[in-house]
């Protein structure tokens, strides 16, 4: 990733956020939403990693483990997140750093993104675009969650999910295809 390529990234986060890219958006959400300001500091660690500024790095990890204490985030730089994350409410979000995460992936409070070590679905999740994950909902093991899923509140998900498809309960069940039509607002595109 380059400079450039950074800075598109923040601003399709920030259009998630507001449907707006400009420098004034940026500050409002900066300081309004907990969930762009902890992802901000997520992607410049994860971009100064790649491109070797000791000193850089160490100044945006020490916000981003401020902000892991503070708002109880806990989603690793190393994490492969592609662009528009919306983290709608700040608490108790882990994820498993080894994740891949498609585009457009909007994470509620209390969200699991977690990894099985032993078993048919020993690994960690690579979940698709346009995936809605409601609050609570936990999401385990080597699975693949499809484009446009949606994940319920509450969901215990160990088992791949189709693309599109509507996912309830403890244990998991698909109920529909309808997708996260409706949940998933302001998305950005592929470039």
């Amino acid at each position: 990733m380059n400079t450039e390529q950074l800075k598109e990234t923040i601003k399709a986060d920030l259009y998630r956020y507001s449907g707006e890219t400009s420098s004034k958006a940026f500050l409002r959400i900066f300081f309004k939403k907990p969930g762009f300001r902890y992802t901000y500091f997520m992607r410049k660690c994860s971009f100064y990693k790649e491109n070797g500024s000791k000193t850089k790095i160490l100044f945006f990890k020490f916000f981003l483990a401020r902000y892991k204490m503070k708002y109880g985030f806990s989603i690793p730089f190393e994490c492969k997140i592609g662009k528009g994350l919306y983290l709608g409410h700040f608490g108790n979000v882990v994820v498993n750093g080894r994740s891949v995460i498609g585009r457009n992936f909007n994470i509620g409070q209390g969200v699991t993104i977690g990894q099985v070590n032993r078993g048919k679905n020993k690994g960690v999740p690579h979940i698709g675009d346009r995936v809605w994950v409601g609050p609570n909902a936990v999401i385990v093991g080597g699975i693949r969650i499809g484009n446009g899923a949606l994940i319920g509140p509450g969901a215990y998900v160990n088992f791949d999910v189709p693309d599109n498809a509507v996912v309830i309960g403890n244990p998991g069940n698909i109920i529909s295809f309808k997708g996260t039509e409706g949940y998933v607002r302001r998305t950005v595109s592929e470039e």
